[in-house]
């Protein structure tokens, strides 16, 4: 009986080290499995073979709804043009600018390619890819307003101005600026027009593009206040999707494509980088 019960205390002693071992492998195993699951954006667009773009869609002529709801403007044809080369489709995903970097974080999009100037702080949240856009902010005025020709003539006036955006941070550094902030580029627009603004800060090329199309009684009424590199913004921790996307610009800026939707739009060649 004795020799009986000691080998059941052994046996009990053999199983119990062969569940502990079994136990470890589960947990590896569970690990690696968690960590082959950190999928990054590159493997999430080349297994679900599409890619999520987001930018506000109500930006004309990057990025808006036509007559038939259907998605144009530059930053629609440049998506389209990388998505193409990545092999892959492209879903639009419209929201508010002040969203956008806070829903690529979330991972609601994989990309935002809506005329995001590169800055440091927006650096500290996100990576961005090489600038697809080089441009510049000006001061915008009524046809019959011939004193604002400069930033340092802002000065006590009434400033209209796009809320976090560059545009803003150029109106702020001129002390006496009566800054307001909006939330669509048309508000500040109109107002203008309607003189409850002296003058408003924006992009050349939005500015001429939108003078032209609506024959707008407003002018740009300086030379370049600043220069804005756009680049495209990813979630950090995804060098090698930025670096698909890179080739993929490159390629489109060597073969002559990119400056046929630049010449679309806009219809100048683009500002050397």
């Amino acid at each position: 009986m004795k020799r009986n019960a000691l080998w059941s205390i052994v046996l009990l002693l053999l199983l119990g080290m062969l569940a502990a071992c079994g136990s470890g492998d589960a947990k590896e195993t569970v690990q690696g499995e968690k960590e082959s699951n950190k999928d990054g954006v590159l493997n999430r667009i080349e297994e679900s073979k599409e890619l999520n773009v987001a930018f506000e869609g109500t930006y004309p002529p990057f990025n808006f709804i036509d007559d038939n709801d259907e998605y144009q403007g530059f930053d629609v044809d440049i998506s389209n043009e990388i998505a193409e080369r990545l092999g892959v489709k492209v879903n639009f995903i419209a929201t508010k600018w002040d969203g956008l970097i806070g829903g690529l974080k979330a991972d609601k999009f994989d990309i935002i390619i809506g005329q995001m100037t590169v800055t440091e702080e927006r650096k500290k949240s996100v990576d961005f890819t090489d600038p697809y856009v080089i441009t510049g902010s000006v001061l915008v005025t009524r046809e019959d307003t011939d004193n604002i020709t400069k930033l340092e003539d802002i000065k006590g006036k009434k400033v209209g101005v796009g809320g976090g955006t560059t545009f803003e941070e150029v109106a702020n550094s001129v002390d006496g600026a009566e800054v307001k902030l909006y939330k669509a580029v048309g508000d500040y627009i109109q107002d203008l027009t309607n003189k409850r603004l002296d003058v408003i800060i924006n992009d050349q090329l939005l500015i001429s593009y939108n003078i032209k199309e609506q024959n707008l009684p407003i002018k740009i009424a300086s030379d370049i206040l600043n220069k804005d590199e756009i680049g495209m913004a990813v979630n950090k921790g995804n060098e090698d999707f930025i670096e698909k996307v890179n080739v993929a610009l490159a390629e489109m800026k060597e073969d002559g494509t990119y400056n046929e939707i630049y010449k679309k739009w806009f219809g100048t060649e683009p500002l050397a980088n």
